[in-house]
């Protein structure tokens, strides 16, 4: 069996700067996309690894288990893919837009476009979701308003990931507090100490670009015109509305993701054909390459030429190859170093904190995962925060602040490409706007480096933790004894 060697620092870096220069040339200077730029990073990273000694069949094991991880985020960008085709077909895209128009303004577009968001989110659990169907719709009426785009996706996506956050049937809301040990409810609530401010903060900074903005929008007659050519085109009706309606409540009371969202593809196509007339076989051609009309209205092409699997591929494909990086620096155990090291810098309540919040950012980097960005740093830092006598509370929503919050930002990250490919938007655009994902973050160092409601365990309690953890490594002593015994 060949001797592996744990990474030092400085051999762990190797591959973290040669991502940062290759993704600098390529991108920055180049104007290339980051696929090969993060290949490379990962060929990079595969020497680092047979370096400390690991096989070709072990980095490969790293590589396909970090892109499994990522399985059911390519699916749901594949359906949601076929989603934006066919309810645009089948005219509840147009509907949506055209009623939109009606009731927002530029005055008040960006921060009713958060609230409406932050609803469908939390009903639905699932950010993703919220931007593949209400999402694509707000921006579509932000476009007819003639609304600066990066703004409402920074909006969308904001206020998508403030419900995901909160709400009990997020995946990543349950997976926070069952790494740390903490109850699901008292992780919610005190999650909203530092997410309420936040969201109060971003949606009064929305409101006043909005007033800021409200006479630089469309007008009235581009409005009326735009609302003419869409009832020309389609047959618009409330009665469409009850699609998307379906879709949430499905998703709300706990269907799986992938199969709520299959459910609501097939239904705009049976919209398609039986509402718009849309011939059968074009709905196939429209879920595969998306739907396809040229008009005299460049804003209504933009609007309308959109979705299809076919659209989502380049999105896959980066996930791909950014998820086979990640998983060759987690089997070489690279990423543990890097947060190993980084936990010698905590050196107090405040710097604790800010080394979480760093490690989940680098992890939304570098492992380029927003599920990584919380399984890292929340299995690290659990006893570091006991040590501290700090409350596991204090680590599940600082994962969440940090982890969660973050995860559009990064590019090449599975919920930065997912969120840019489907609201059409590149990251780097939108993320100046994104000011609630932004925030989050900048709460949890301000909460740690003041102790302002940072709660602190009692003596009794540290004293019961450490007797349960140490009863668990008897356990594991005495099971793995047993197993020697039986050989």
């Amino acid at each position: 069996m060949r001797k592996r060697k744990t990474p030092s620092l400085a051999v762990a870096l190797v591959p973290i700067f040669a991502m940062i220069i290759f993704l600098f040339v390529g991108i920055f200077m180049f104007e290339a996309d980051p696929h090969v730029p993060l290949l490379l990073s990962a060929v990079v990273a595969t020497v680092v690894a047979v370096y400390l000694g690991y096989t070709w069949r072990e980095i490969e094991k790293g590589i396909i288990d970090a892109v499994t991880l990522s399985m059911q985020a390519l699916l749901i960008l594949m359906i949601i893919g076929t989603i934006i085709g066919t309810w645009i077909a089948g005219g509840i895209v147009p509907t949506m837009i055209y009623y939109g128009l009606d009731v927002l303004s530029p005055a008040y577009f960006l921060p009713a476009a958060a609230i409406i968001c932050s609803i469908v989110a939390i009903a639905s659990g699932n950010a993703w979701t919220a931007a593949g169907t209400i999402g694509i719709a707000i921006m579509g009426v932000g476009a007819g308003l003639g609304m600066n785009m990066a703004m409402v996706a920074g909006a969308v996506i904001s206020d998508c990931y403030f419900g995901d956050k909160i709400s009990p049937l997020s995946e990543t809301t349950n997976m926070s507090p069952g790494i740390t040990g903490v109850e699901l409810f008292d992780h919610i609530r005190y999650m909203l100490l530092t997410t309420i401010p936040a969201l109060i903060i971003s949606v009064a900074i929305y409101f006043f670009i909005g007033q800021a903005n409200k006479g630089k929008g469309a007008g009235i007659e581009e409005v009326t015109a735009l609302q003419q050519q869409l009832s020309e085109m389609f047959v618009i009706s409330p009665w469409l509305l009850i699609v998307p309606i379906v879709v949430l409540g499905l998703i709300a009371a706990k269907t799986p993701a992938l199969p709520g969202l299959v459910i609501g593809s097939i239904l705009g196509a049976i919209v398609a054909v039986t509402v718009q007339e849309v011939p059968v076989g074009e709905i196939f051609s429209v879920m595969v390459y998306g739907f396809e009309m040229e008009t005299a209205n460049e804003v209504l092409n933009n609007l309308l030429n959109n979705g299809g699997t076919e659209a989502m591929m380049y999105t896959i494909s980066l996930v791909m190859i950014a998820m086979s990086f990640g998983g060759i620096l987690e089997v070489s155990r690279v990423l543990e170093t890097l947060v190993t090291s980084l936990l010698k810098l905590a050196r107090s309540t405040g710097s604790l904190i800010a080394t979480t919040v760093a490690t989940c950012l680098t992890a939304n980097i570098v492992a380029c995962d927003q599920y990584l960005s919380i399984l890292l740093p929340g299995r690290m830092y659990v006893k570091a925060y006991r040590k501290r006598g700090l409350h596991a509370k204090n680590l599940s929503r600082t994962l969440e602040d940090a982890g969660t919050m973050t995860s559009p930002l990064v590019p090449w990250n599975t919920c930065g490409a997912f969120m840019a490919a489907t609201l059409g938007v590149s990251t780097f655009q939108y993320a100046p706007y994104a000011f609630l994902c932004l925030i989050s973050p900048m709460m949890a160092l301000l909460y740690g480096f003041t102790g302002f409601k940072i709660e602190k365990l009692s003596a009794e309690e540290i004293a019961r933790l450490e007797a349960e953890e140490r009863e668990k490594e008897e356990r594991d002593e005495g099971e793995v004894e047993k197993v020697s015994e039986a050989f």
